[in-house]
């Protein structure tokens, strides 16, 4: 990689490594990466040269991170040539990587299951224990994706502010502090303790 600063390069080379354990070819993920960090949307000329990848690659994969929304064409005075720059809002480009991920791949998913489950009970004699299986399957998937599309319909900040509560969000779905927990404790053998142990205490 050429003309490219130590920090730029590490950034670029873990993305694309990234990118190939995510299922994403590592030169789109490389090029994302450029696109994310360039001061200044970059041509398709630029992007191979710097990158020292042939200019057909990157014509492909530029066509593949605009399918995904997070990479853009845009033009600049005096000069006829496509300039790409991707999505800098780093809250926004991983809703749309998730929305597409979600199309592409959760929702064919439960169509699936759903077919599935069609199947099973159109036959004369299902099969209990598949049923059930893909039933627990479709169930989990229908509701993580409806948990997903709540959140998604959230504005940036309100989506912020409730990943940064996680910590308290564990502890009200833990029952709340340890020194509340006890107290709770103390308070209910208290209440089951009967007269004659009351009389023993004192």
């Amino acid at each position: 990689m050429s003309t490219l600063d130590p920090v730029t390069e590490k950034f670029i080379l873990h993305w694309g490594e990234m990118g190939t354990r995510w299922g994403v070819n590592r030169t789109v993920a490389q090029i994302h990466a450029l696109l994310y960090l360039s001061p200044q949307p970059m041509n398709a000329e630029e992007i191979a040269t710097t990158l020292s990848i042939a200019r057909s690659n990157v014509s492909t994969s530029l066509r593949e991170l605009e399918s995904w929304g997070i990479v853009r064409a845009t033009h600049l005075l005096g000069d006829r040539r496509e300039h790409y720059q991707a999505t800098k809002d780093v809250w926004e480009m991983a809703r749309v990587i998730l929305d597409e991920r979600k199309r592409r791949e959760i929702d064919p998913t439960v169509t699936v299951l759903r077919e599935c489950v069609q199947e099973l009970d159109a036959k004369g004699q299902p099969n209990p224990d598949m049923r059930e299986r893909l039933t627990a399957m479709l169930g989990f998937v229908e509701m993580v994706t409806s948990l997903y599309d709540q959140v998604s319909r959230l504005p940036t900040g309100s989506v912020r502010n409730l990943l940064s509560a996680g910590g308290k969000v564990s502890k009200l779905w833990a029952g709340g502090p340890a020194e509340d927990r006890g107290r709770s404790e103390d308070k209910g053998r208290a209440e089951n303790r009967g007269p004659a142990e009351d009389a023993k205490g004192e």
